[in-house]
């Protein structure tokens, strides 16, 4: 074997290892490129089930079949028993109210339906409410670990999310206010605090703004109107 043939047969790994960088980056990325199309293809075909979901009619009725399916369950078994709770609330809402107003069959039948499928929606939205928290915690272990290689996928979400978010914030800025310290003065605030209170003192605001909002409405039932609401509420406190 000649010398050029040599120096050819030892150049060869180092031609493939360096020729082509840009199709070696193509195929890096393919296997992330697939997951970010795999997930928008999910996200595409559960669209119109989502918006099924947000329909009133819909979750009314899913309500109202998880209310009938209560109803038929044995009592001895824990649908049972979570519809004689219910059962009990209902009524001992309809009891509070017919001690306030004068509750007839026809208003009582009303009464009753509505407290039934006011107290399941509400239910339904607490799981719900539990299963995004709980979805939202399980997403931010995967992102964070990047467990089955989805960190670039959920990134790409969140960052569209944010962006969309951050649009309408950025739209108002004046000219003259550089975007940094319009950023820092409304939305990033120094040390990474969040710019709004905290969830206690949002809870205690929300507290007694509807309490005050409720103590006005009282006072005006019980002077524009025939309803004793305080009468009612200090009469229920005394005894």
């Amino acid at each position: 074997m000649s010398f050029a043939g040599i120096n050819r047969s030892r150049a060869a790994p180092f031609v493939l290892c360096f020729s082509n960088p840009k199709d070696r980056l193509l195929r890096g990325h393919s296997g992330t490129t697939d997951r970010d199309a795999a997930m928008g293809m999910i996200k595409l075909l559960f669209a119109p089930i989502r918006g099924l979901a947000r329909f009133p009619l819909f979750q009314l009725a899913i309500v109202v079949a998880a209310i009938l399916f209560l109803q038929a369950a044995d009592e001895n078994t824990a649908f049972g028993q979570i519809f004689d709770g219910l059962d009990q609330l209902v009524s001992s809402s309809v009891t509070l109210i017919s001690a306030i107003i004068t509750v007839k069959s026809f208003t009582k039948s009303w009464l009753t339906s509505g407290f039934m499928i006011a107290y399941v929606y509400l239910a339904c939205l607490l799981i719900l409410f539990l299963g995004r928290v709980g979805s939202t915690i399980v997403v931010d272990l995967i992102g964070r670990n990047n467990l089955f290689w989805l960190r670039r996928a959920i990134a790409r979400e969140r960052g569209i999310t944010a962006y969309r978010a951050w649009l309408p914030f950025e739209r108002i800025r004046p000219a003259h206010i550089p975007q940094q310290v319009w950023e820092q003065e409304f939305a990033w605030l120094p040390n990474n605090k969040p710019p709004y209170q905290s969830l206690s003192h949002r809870v205690l605001r929300a507290i007694l703004f509807y309490g005050v909002l409720a103590l006005l409405v009282a006072i005006l039932l019980q002077v524009f109107t025939r309803f004793s609401v305080l009468t009612w509420l200090f009469g229920a406190t005394t005894r």
